[in-house]
């Protein structure tokens, strides 16, 4: 019996022929096959019962294929379906980028005019304040002189009070005399006593100084006294004192002297690009402290790690030039025979006559002219030496229509009054909305990025941590500096641990990690640098400017034809938006020169190309660096405890900040239908096979490479061990 099984299994399931095989099995149902094996579920026999379940794994079920083949239809149909969604959410994807890339544009250009006017107005208020200051400084000294007067009036009054007391005195002792003149004025006559002469001298010239008024025979009588010297003049207030002398360790950038960092081993050199200290001042480094990051830090596991070992044929091809037989032509031809050739094939394309296209030309008629067209058209500008040829065959009287139809189209070409400002302004007006739609996006990414690196204080931290490391390393051989290119960020990968394993920026990283973790998501606050990378500015600048230069074509095209409604709708329509293109060019070229000076680079020698490259490439190692430590940690912990190793890895993915879109019901058939189409069913059977097949039959019963297609009448209950021991 387990023979026999062995056979129709064999019999019906090892032709190649799917047809012929599906009959076979047909075949053997009508003899009763699918009833018998009924009966022989209830079969004690293990080895009967496992060619039985053979024959029923090959078996095929003609309508589960059928299922099958509707249900592959309907989910290509869906599959298509889904990849048209994709496709058109990348388009809305990619146009919502670009309206954010704008928006953000804007805000920055926004935030750059109010800066700007910020400036301004601190300017003013600095102008006002020193105004004011010096209107109260002013004010100070004009108190301190009525101060000073009021001061001197007292000494005066205080003093005529003193001088009258001795008048009074001397009157009283009979030595003087007072009397009053008609005119009213008081009049002192000293007496003549030789022993009181000096004491009245004396006394008169006080009265003197105190503006008393003397008589003339005092003064004619007695000898002049001696004139006091006036009341001195009060000294000025002191200045303020100096500002305090600079520390002997501040340099004249305004920057601390660096003091050398003292090692315990020696360490490698970090190859930096160094700023040299007068072109430090103006950039990122005058506002990072790195002796301050070294503070914080536990600088002996970077010893230990990153201490130098000593301690302890081109071939040419040569063109090929065909000469085509040109056939006579009874028409006079005035022009060179291969310019004349290419002229008739550009008209050719145009399928318009030379009268239409010279008039559309004339009324700047755009929708009768191609881009194209005219382009092609601008290059058979008629020359100097042709219009003087064609000229002078019309002075000659010869018919015009005797001319090649090349020659009549120059002749009439010629004859469009400013043809080179017409055809420019026509090439230009076509070419100037996609001109500025592919010129906005470049300047707003440009924008955009530049401010977003400036802006960043993350970046600026990790900065400061790399200035920190690398002076740690080269203060014992290359000394301290205040900052480094930006070319140096490169080196982090080169600069590697004692042991090899490991680099300073894989270092930098698990020191972020540890210490400072908010630095971890930097590179999320930093822009549209891959776009922006893409920008060639030099060419978007010549661009604009030849923009500019169209634009002032067509405004003295208009100015000779002010009644052109065409000229005058294009020049109402986009002269604001060219001067707002002319506006964020300058715009964009000043934010990146900024920050490009910023960070210590020449923005003459550094495009935005190769700078904004830069900040790619290290983020791009950066977050290398980042899943390196983590696969490194995760090896460690593997290594001691496997479960501790899975639960750290399910905490990743449970941390993780990126969502995990939820899986279709239907990816897995995709695949599998996928699968199919790539892998047709391998044929069995081949030529000579036979002995294979009954050899192998000693160790397991006969299957299918495509046996798993099971029959929904045919499956098994449960799953039995094949015997090791059948035979024939």
């Amino acid at each position: 019996m387990v023979a026999c099984m062995q056979f129709i299994n064999i019999v019906v399931h090892s032709v190649e022929n799917m047809n012929f095989r599906v009959h076979l099995q047909s075949e053997f149902t009508q003899l009763g096959l699918d009833d018998y094996l009924e009966t022989l579920k209830v079969s004690e026999s293990e080895r009967l019962q496992v060619q039985v379940h053979a024959y029923l794994d090959n078996l095929f079920d003609v309508g589960a294929l059928l299922e099958d083949a509707e249900t592959k239809n309907s989910l290509l149909e869906h599959l298509e379906e889904l990849q048209q969604n994709n496709t058109e959410l990348s388009r809305r994807l990619q146009e919502c980028e670009n309206e954010a890339m704008e928006k953000v544009s804007n805000l920055e250009r926004q935030l750059i005019h109010t800066t700007k006017e910020v400036e301004l107005l601190k300017e003013s208020l600095r102008e006002s304040c020193n105004q004011i200051s010096t209107l109260q400084q002013r004010e100070r000294e004009r108190e301190m002189a009525r101060e000073l007067e009021r001061e001197r009036e007292r000494d005066r009054e205080r003093l005529s009070r003193v001088l009258e007391q001795k008048v009074q005195s001397l009157v009283e002792q009979g030595l003087i005399q007072i009397q009053r003149s008609e005119s009213g004025s008081v009049e002192l006559n000293v007496l003549n006593k030789a022993s009181n002469t000096q004491l009245c001298h004396a006394v008169v010239g006080e009265i003197i100084e105190t503006n008393v008024p003397v008589s003339a025979s005092c003064a004619q009588s007695q000898p002049s006294p001696p004139t006091l010297p006036p009341l001195p003049i009060p000294a000025p207030p002191p200045p303020p004192p100096p500002p305090p002398a600079p520390p002997l360790n501040t340099l004249r950038t305004g920057m601390r002297d660096k003091k050398p960092i003292q090692t315990k081993y020696r360490m490698p050199l970090f190859n930096w690009q160094t700023l040299k200290d007068e072109q430090v001042a103006g950039t990122v480094f005058i506002e990072l402290d790195d002796e301050n990051v070294l503070s914080e830090l536990d600088m002996d596991t970077f010893e230990e790690l990153f201490k130098t070992k000593a301690q302890s044929p081109s071939s040419n091809f040569s063109t090929l030039k065909t000469k085509a037989a040109r056939k006579s032509s009874s028409k006079i031809s005035l022009l060179e025979p291969n310019r004349a050739k290419n002229l008739a094939i550009t008209l050719r394309k145009g399928g318009m006559d030379a009268n239409q296209i010279c008039t559309a030309i004339e009324m700047y008629n755009l929708k009768a002219l191609s881009l194209d067209f005219l382009e092609q058209l601008e290059r058979f500008i008629p020359s100097d030496y042709e219009l003087k040829l064609i000229q002078n065959y019309e002075l000659d009287g010869r018919p015009v229509l005797e001319l090649s139809e090349e020659d009549r189209f120059m002749a009439r070409f010629g004859k469009i009054p400013r043809l080179c400002q017409r055809i420019s302004t026509l090439t230009f007006m076509g070419n100037f909305s996609e001109s500025v739609q592919l010129l906005q996006p470049q300047l707003n990414a440009i924008i955009a990025a530049s401010m977003s690196i400036k802006s960043s204080g993350k970046l600026k931290k990790i900065l400061e941590l790399i200035l920190a490391f690398g002076n740690y390393m080269n203060s014992g051989k290359r000394g301290t500096v205040y900052g480094f290119r930006l070319q140096s960020l490169d080196q982090l990968l080169d600069t590697k641990s004692t042991d090899r394993r490991q680099t300073l920026l894989h270092f930098l990283v698990s020191i972020i990690q540890e210490k400072y973790p908010h630095l971890h998501t930097f590179h999320t606050e930093l822009h549209f640098m891959d776009k922006a990378a893409m920008v060639s500015l030099d060419s978007i600048l010549l661009d604009v400017r030849a923009l500019e230069k169209g634009m002032e074509v067509t405004q003295k095209e208009f100015e000779e034809q002010k009644d052109n409604s065409i000229l005058k709708d294009f020049l109402s329509n986009n002269s604001s938006l060219m001067d707002a293109v002319v506006k964020d060019a300058k715009t964009a070229q000043e934010v990146y020169e900024s920050v490009v000076e910023y960070f210590g680079e020449n923005p003459k020698t550094t495009p935005p190309s190769m700078f904004f490259l830069i900040f790619i490439r290290f983020i791009k190692a950066y977050k290398t660096a980042e899943q390196e430590n983590q696969q490194r940690k995760r090896d460690r912990v593997v290594g001691g405890d496997p479960s501790k190793g899975a639960a750290m890895l399910k905490d990743e993915k449970i941390g993780s900040k990126v969502p995990t879109m939820p899986r279709l019901v239907q990816v897995d058939l995709i695949a599998e239908l996928k699968r199919r189409q790539v892998s047709p069913l391998m044929r069995e059977g081949e030529d000579g096979t036979i002995e294979d097949i009954i050899t192998g039959l000693r160790s397991q019963p006969y299957i299918r490479a495509d046996g798993a297609r099971l029959s929904y009448k045919w499956k098994p209950a449960q799953k039995l061990q094949v015997s090791s021991d059948i035979s024939l």
